[in-house]
């Protein structure tokens, strides 16, 4: 499995290659790129066409695996965190995290064999994020996965997204990933979603925001539709469903900070289910699965031509 360790991933010279694997965590797909030494050229343009589902390997965003010391934006973090996720959404934009992504990530340093079930420490530029990879006696490589993602933002002021002639009030939620979210009657009034909800005002989001649209299921029990910014709809949205619990929770009266007492949240996402939980301290825990589906080798005649 020397492709999984990154051993095979080289660029510079005229006939290298570059290792890659697939991935989804709850069917958000992603192309992992090992590069423990940072070594790659992954500019936006780059990024974009590996991510091309046409044209390229296809997926919502890339996951680039550096060792936290050869990333400037990360070398801080080194004494904290062994491993970088260096992630980039679809169209070669940088985003601050990515709930999926981190499990996938934890998940390929698994199967690599650099990292075994249980704790382990992941930079990002949300920050360090907790991960607990857990042991499945049948399948060492299926077992949950737990990030601790953090505390979640509440920004105050009024917030509306809007899709066709229809329009609703929104939550301004930072995971820490800008996100909006919506209740709604139906998720179908979400629209295609293939362009980006217009929300207002524009100062609550300069960078842009994923835009969350849910319903109820039940008790604690919510469904959503994502407008991922830089990717469009996606299966799935990790921070996305942290922040539709913590807003669902709030919506209903729950705030763990004043009661002591956890609140999770199951969050359905065309892609899968999530649980989410809130603990009292603020830090928002995410647990779903994550799954490696394939390896191989780009075509270095291909790559070459991104980087000329």
């Amino acid at each position: 499995m020397n492709s999984a360790h990154g051993d095979r991933s080289h660029q510079g010279g005229k006939g290298t290659t570059v290792a890659y694997l697939k991935g989804h965590g709850t069917e958000n797909d992603f192309v992992i790129l090992p590069d423990p030494d940072n070594e790659l050229d992954l500019g936006p343009a780059v990024v974009a066409a590996l991510c091309d589902r046409r044209a390229g390997i296809g997926g919502d965003g890339v996951l680039h695996v550096v060792r936290s010391a050869a990333h400037p934006e990360a070398a801080a973090m080194a004494d904290r965190a062994e491993w970088f996720m260096d992630y980039r959404n679809g169209d070669g934009s940088i985003a601050e995290m990515c709930g999926n992504g981190v499990r996938v990530f934890a998940r390929y340093l698994q199967r690599a064999g650099l990292i075994g079930a249980g704790d382990l420490a992941v930079a990002t530029r949300g920050g360090v994020k907790s991960v607990h990879i857990a042991k499945d006696g049948s399948e060492p490589l299926s077992g949950d996965i737990t990030v601790g993602m953090g505390r979640a933002v509440l920004p105050e002021g009024e917030v509306t997204v809007g899709v066709g002639a229809r329009e609703w009030p929104a939550r301004n939620v930072g995971m820490p990933n800008p996100h909006a979210v919506a209740f709604v009657e139906d998720l179908d009034h979400a629209g295609d979603l293939y362009t980006a909800p217009r929300f207002a005002p524009a100062a609550a989001y300069p960078r842009g925001v994923n835009v969350e649209f849910v319903v109820d299921r039940g008790p604690s029990h919510v469904a959503l539709r994502v407008h991922e910014r830089g990717a469009g709809e996606t299966r799935s949205c990790g921070t996305g469903a942290c922040a539709v619990a913590v807003a669902a929770a709030r919506r209903d009266g729950v705030d763990p900070a004043r009661t002591g007492t956890p609140a999770t949240y199951t969050v359905d996402l065309p892609g899968g289910r999530l649980v989410i939980t809130e603990h009292p301290d603020g830090e928002v825990e995410m647990t779903g699965g994550a799954v490696i589906v394939a390896e191989g080798e780009i075509d270095s005649a291909w790559f070459e031509t991104l980087n000329p």
